[in-house]
């Protein structure tokens, strides 16, 4: 019995398998046959109804099938039918879908266009890399699917560096391709204001442009007075619209992040007095301008905080959210609320007069004053407050929502008061951090593999999961200047958050999703998508026992071996093989590794002096 049970879980595991959809669809169910996809195949659609031609044409114009021609035809064979059901079905819900391939045709139904939408998706990932004599065999399958969580995200951090409408579209199609839902830009920081409001238009005019400076962000020459500021960019109402717009064709909700009281600093270049210190700052080009502690505490060294005792504070905000709530249409405005330094405050007569006035002891209690107060004006916009987890100091205002990035406590805290969360701690989803050995990767100070991501579980134990909306990964761009490496440093990592926030969690099988990644960075290549493959490269770890330096090898690549060397050769498939950690020698030596996989090299030959494993020994 045992062993008949083992078989068919093998059984069933390799059907599955057979599946390049990422996220894992609900239910897959593979048959014999295919459907011949060739120029002149034809997408129907059930009714003339505007969304179903608008998605047909998204289909046809796909640019996975785009050369084919595709024709918008009713017919009964060789043809993609798209159908809204007359009758809904319970278990597809708004975003589900059902998807039959069969040798004839291909037909996708869902209650909503969302869920037309994600079919074609699926579709489209199933379409091979390569045809057959021009035609392209889709294996025949029976597929029915539905997401897990409704907010399924990222974040897309466009003040540190500015990317273009066009540039933006594009991270949007690759979002949709993977059934990610919303994209949170955070538009404004102490890098860059990023949107208009015309109400206000120094905002732009000063807070969108800064000096421009090479080198390493955070170590960068200050500004200097009457510099040129030739660096930034800002999007107009008009250019917000076609953001929405595009996003919106493709079912994805923009969130805005208007980042408040703190990381204020390009807010406060344009209007000083709205700072407690009044003095005259610049828009920040990658200066150093704080001092961290590394548990968690810092200080600013300059200003960059609204004072929450000016009352022209609120009625500036109150103009930027009256903007921003009529360009974005989702009942969330972000509002930042993270890493808000007291000191100044704490020094400040008004905020003093301003915690005496209404018998504050601590001053989380003002956090708490402002995020409160800022509550009151989103929510005058008919809109819902959402910020990051430091919003609970000092008492969560009652009808904001929380984003919980310090780990997963905050989102739990808000969860057990009854307020909504998107759970995204940073040692899961701070996609910004290297995801291989730092000898191979541009440096940051933290390390986020692929297979840490896919590990994240959203909902914590003993939490209602009905308070938690999903998940999202962040993006912070002080280190991605263009959008190809913003791709880079997205994916694959995107993929595994698009399967723990789709799949259920049943579903997920980590040695199915390499399998179907390999595939996708094949289709990324087509699409002339950047991606990282760090996948594939292997990674080194040290301590110290005693005065010897010891290290761990280690790759995530299931089926991978690793080969090194120590004596000024480079390491191939016959150098030695790693079997366990070793010590590695005194002297003037050089720790080289790669990864082969079905006796050739896979991964990039990593190369590491012996201090900089001393370095990383602990």
């Amino acid at each position: 019995m045992k062993r008949l049970f083992i078989l068919l879980f093998s059984t069933i595991s390799l059907l599955r398998a057979q599946s390049p959809i990422i996220p894992m669809p609900v239910d897959y169910q593979p048959s014999s046959g295919y459907f011949a996809l060739k120029p002149g195949s034809a997408v129907g659609i059930s009714s003339n109804i505007e969304d179903l031609k608008k998605l047909a044409d998204h289909l046809i114009s796909s640019p996975i099938v785009k050369s084919l021609r595709l024709q918008a035809k009713n017919r009964s064979t060789n043809v993609i039918n798209l159908e809204i059901l007359k009758s809904p079905s319970a278990d597809l819900g708004d975003e589900g879908y059902s998807l039959t391939i069969k040798s004839k045709i291909i037909q996708i139904a869902a209650n909503k266009p969302a869920g037309i939408f994600y079919g074609i998706q699926s579709l489209l990932q199933m379409v091979p890399l390569e045809s057959d004599r021009g035609i392209y065999k889709i294996p025949c399958a029976m597929i029915k699917d539905h997401p897990r969580f409704g907010w399924r995200g990222l974040m897309l951090d466009v003040s540190r560096h500015f990317f273009t409408v066009d540039e933006v579209k594009q991270y949007i199609d690759a979002m949709a391709l993977y059934k990610l839902n919303t994209l949170h830009l955070h538009l404004t920081d102490d890098n860059g204001w990023r949107i208009e409001i015309k109400s206000l238009p120094k905002l732009t005019s000063v807070g969108a442009w800064r000096v421009e400076r090479a080198g390493t962000f955070g170590d960068r020459e200050s500004p200097k007075e009457g510099e040129a500021t030739p660096y930034g960019g800002f999007y107009t109402h008009e250019q917000v619209r076609e953001l929405v717009r595009y996003a919106a064709d493709h079912q994805i909700t923009i969130v805005p992040e208007i980042d408040v009281p703190g990381h204020s600093m390009a807010m406060l270049a344009a209007y000083p007095e709205l700072s407690c210190t009044h003095e005259k700052v610049y828009v920040n080009p990658g200066t150093n301008f704080a001092e961290w502690y590394g548990n968690g505490t810092f200080k600013m060294l300059i200003d960059n905080t609204l004072n929450p005792a000016n009352e022209l504070v609120y009625e500036y905000l109150d103009k930027v959210f009256t903007e921003v709530a009529m360009l974005f249409p989702n009942p969330y405005i972000h509002i930042g609320g993270d890493e808000c330094y007291h000191g100044y405050w704490e020094e400040n007569a008004d905020v003093k007069a301003l915690m005496a006035k209404e018998n504050f002891t601590d001053i989380h209690q003002v956090q708490s004053y402002f995020i409160k107060r800022l509550e009151k004006i989103v929510a005058s916009k008919n809109k819902k407050l959402l910020g990051w987890d430091e919003i609970l100091e000092g008492g969560l205002a009652p009808g904001a929502s929380v984003m919980s990035w310090r780990g997963m406590k905050g989102g739990i805290e808000a969860a057990q008061q009854g307020h909504e969360v998107v759970m995204t701690p940073q040692a899961y989803t701070y996609i910004d951090y290297m995801q291989g050995d730092r000898s191979l990767e541009f440096w940051i100070y933290a390390s986020l593999t692929l297979q840490k991501v896919y590990s994240l579980e959203p909902v914590p134990d003993d939490i209602d999961p009905k308070y938690i909306l999903g998940a999202q990964a962040n993006l912070w761009s002080e280190k991605v200047p263009t959008i190809r490496h913003a791709f880079y440093m997205t994916y694959p990592r995107a993929f595994a958050l698009a399967e723990t926030v789709w799949s259920p969690k049943s579903l997920k099988n980590w040695d199915s999703f390499i399998q179907r990644t390999e595939h996708h960075f094949k289709l990324f290549d087509q699409l002339q998508w950047n991606v990282s493959r760090s996948l594939h490269d292997a990674t080194a770890t040290v301590k110290k026992q005693g005065d010897d330096i010891i290290c761990t090898l280690s790759t995530e690549m299931p089926g991978t071996d690793i080969y090194y060397s120590m004596d000024n050769t480079f390491p191939d498939q016959y150098s030695t093989k790693y079997t366990s950690p070793f010590k590695v020698p005194m002297g003037d030596v050089t720790l080289r590794f790669v990864t082969v996989k079905d006796g050739k090299i896979l991964g990039r030959l990593a190369a590491i002096p012996r201090a900089d494993l001393v370095s990383r020994a602990k």
